[in-house]
């Protein structure tokens, strides 16, 4: 008798835990949760020689420990969304850094620049006198 007892507490242990596997589906969570209720109430069922309270107390214990399980399994993939967001937020700023670099780089580049002189000649501006004078006008291409 305690084989056999031994025996389908194992298997239902066993099914609990296939079952469990699967805590991170939404569409599976109403199944883990009744499979695990009744594996813990099988389990308490058994375990107490059919005392309906610890039969009870046993499928309260199965259903906690599936939604536990979807919990901890919600917590994670959530840490993992933030930490990919993070990452991809991170990867942004880089990518614009490096174009911003590139983009320097080739406005530092000396291609074909030509200065052209010109003359200005003496002016009176707002009452103050420039005197003539030669600026460059620089010309890239």
């Amino acid at each position: 008798m305690k084989t056999t007892l031994k025996i389908y507490g194992l298997k239902a242990l066993l099914a609990a835990l296939v079952v469990s596997l699967f805590a991170g589906c939404a569409a599976t969570r109403p199944i883990s949760d009744i499979a695990l209720g009744a594996g813990g109430a099988y389990l308490g069922n058994e375990l107490s020689h059919g005392n309906p309270l610890a039969t009870a107390a046993g499928a309260a214990g199965g259903v906690i420990l599936s939604e536990g399980a979807h919990y901890v399994a919600k917590t994670q993939s959530d840490k993992a969304y933030t930490a990919g967001y993070d990452k991809g937020k991170s990867d942004a700023v880089k990518q614009q850094y490096w174009l911003y670099i590139a983009m320097q780089k080739q406005r530092n580049q000396v291609g074909s620049v030509r200065l052209y002189p010109v003359q200005l000649p003496e002016q009176r501006i707002d009452g103050v006198t420039f005197q003539p004078t030669t600026k460059f006008l620089r010309i890239e291409e």
